[in-house]
């Protein structure tokens, strides 16, 4: 496949891979892990990230975005998955202005993606309940209450959770609770009565959150789209937000690629630089192969979104899987390579590794999206 980025969006990558790696470094994670930060994120950051435009990718002009689209959209990620940059970017400007997008009435659409674009509104998408990745499983209840519906139930992992003031809550308002018929978003203050929210600790240092709702009474008007007929918007993005996490675990795992070359120029071992050990070469050459398989996946699927195409769903999973298994690959070489001093907090691969592991898991890991991508395929 030929992937051209045109003059624009090269001036994006520029522009992105600048900024991350000057103002968003790998030590601006490990500051905001120290010092056990409340917000998890640096505003000062965000700031910078809103100004320049990164809020509003995915979102038209005509709300105030800037209409670059998924494409994009997925090479900020992978600029910012170079250096574990941490942001409310994924949640609030990936999945929510997605959702409002794909849900919005026109009035919450000029109410609101404009004030994403602006930095101004924070979004969570409250959706999983299980320990693994299962779109359609929601147990979580919304009953009509004359013009109201009642909300009960509890989320897990939900990414950004504890720092965002609306919540997209995902919610069964009929069928059985597997059903992907009977499947309804709600759009709720993250303060409504009724809502707890517990932030949880990850092992990459990163924010998410419980959300636990408890009766929660909210009016009609929070609906997104039509009841109990949210789950193909849902899946839609779902799937944007897989292939964006996939753009993400690919710069981890260039940055990662990259340092551990270095290394293997720099290390001397038995009198010797270690890269010349034809053992090492190996692996080095396997690392490169499975990175550049990596890269071509995540432009397929950054073109079938940003061209609509009718395989996104398969190409996503296609990808995700891709990326699951080739960041723990090159995060397992690049530690081992790296010796003993890899597994110690004074180089950057043991953040990448836990990193990777976290990104796995979210939105499915390779289990799911294999067994996702054969029944797409009628296999």
């Amino acid at each position: 496949m030929a992937f051209v980025l045109s003059e624009e969006q090269t001036m994006l990558q520029d522009m992105a891979a600048q900024f991350f790696s000057e103002q968003a470094p790998v030590a601006n994670l490990r500051k905001l892990r120290d010092n056990e930060d409340a917000l998890g994120y640096d505003a000062d950051i965000w700031s910078q990230i809103v100004e320049l435009g990164f809020a509003g990718i995915l979102i038209p002009e005509n709300y105030g975005g800037t209409g670059f689209g998924p494409l994009g959209m997925g090479i900020i990620f992978e600029q910012a998955g170079r250096t574990l940059a941490a942001s409310p970017l994924f949640s609030t400007s990936c999945l929510g202005a997605s959702l409002l997008l794909e849900l919005g009435s026109e009035e919450q659409k000029q109410a609101l993606l404009p004030k994403i674009a602006g930095g101004e509104l924070l979004l969570a998408l409250a959706h999983e309940e299980t320990a693994h990745h299962n779109p359609s499983h929601i147990a979580t209840t919304a009953t009509r209450d004359g013009e109201a519906f009642v909300l009960s139930g509890e989320k897990r992992m939900v990414i950004d959770g504890h720092i965002a003031n609306k919540l997209i809550v995902v919610a069964r308002s009929s069928g059985a609770t597997s059903d992907k018929d009977g499947i309804s978003l709600f759009l709720i203050d993250a303060d409504t009565a009724g809502v707890t929210i517990t932030r949880t600790n990850m092992v990459d240092s990163r924010n998410s959150a419980l959300v636990s709702l408890d009766n929660v009474r909210v009016s009609a008007d929070h609906l997104l789209g039509d009841l109990s007929a949210g789950f193909i918007s849902l899946e839609k993005t779902l799937d944007l937000g897989r292939v964006m996490l996939a753009a993400e675990m690919l710069g981890g795992i260039e940055t990662i690629f990259e340092t551990t070359l270095n290394y293997l120029k720099e290390r001397k071992q038995f009198g010797a630089i270690i890269g010349s050990f034809q053992a090492l070469k190996h692996r080095a050459a396997t690392m490169f192969c499975e990175l550049q398989i990596s890269q071509t996946v995540v432009q397929d699927a950054l073109s079938a979104l940003e061209d609509n195409r009718n395989d996104i769903g398969q190409v996503a999973s296609l990808t995700k899987a891709r990326l699951c298994e080739s960041s723990r690959l090159i995060t397992n070489e690049g530690l081992q390579m790296h010796g003993g001093i890899g597994m110690t907090d004074a180089v950057d691969i043991g953040l990448f590794m836990k990193r990777a592991r976290v990104q796995s898991q979210i939105m499915g890991d390779v289990s799911f999206h294999s067994d996702r991508y054969a029944t797409l395929g009628d296999y």
